[in-house]
């Protein structure tokens, strides 16, 4: 018998113009503190990207998320965050915040695949 794992997710979500909070949704962030486990993923459609009428470069916006998912993966790129062991790096990357990548408020599940978790949520919640 697989072993249930407790885990913890929230969605990144693009903030064109934050004084509107309007948003859409195109990653997921997961942590299981248990497990040691931490997974960022995005999918920034440039033709989606291309409709927002906004003043973002994509490229700067996919910067942010390069450097977001390596503070997730504990690259020595991420910097000093990045060295924070996983459950101190998710509550940072899910710390509220007012920019253009934000995360929404961390939700909790349980599952005994983790990485199939994820996949499940980063199809319905982001593609």
């Amino acid at each position: 018998m697989q072993e249930v794992k407790i885990y913890e997710y929230a969605v990144i979500r693009l903030v064109p113009k934050v004084e509107r909070e309007e948003f859409f949704n195109i990653g997921l962030v997961m942590f299981s503190k248990k497990a040691k486990y931490i997974r960022a993923e995005f999918h920034l459609c440039p033709d989606k990207f291309a409709l927002m009428h906004s003043k973002l470069d994509y490229e700067d916006v996919q910067h942010n998320l390069d450097n977001f998912k390596a503070v997730a993966n504990g690259e020595k790129s991420g910097g000093e965050i990045a060295l924070l062991d996983i459950p101190e790096r998710f509550r940072w990357l899910t710390a509220v915040r007012s920019s253009v990548v934000q995360t929404s408020r961390p939700h909790p599940g349980k599952t005994v695949d983790l990485d199939a978790t994820f996949e499940r949520l980063f199809e319905e919640l982001v593609r």
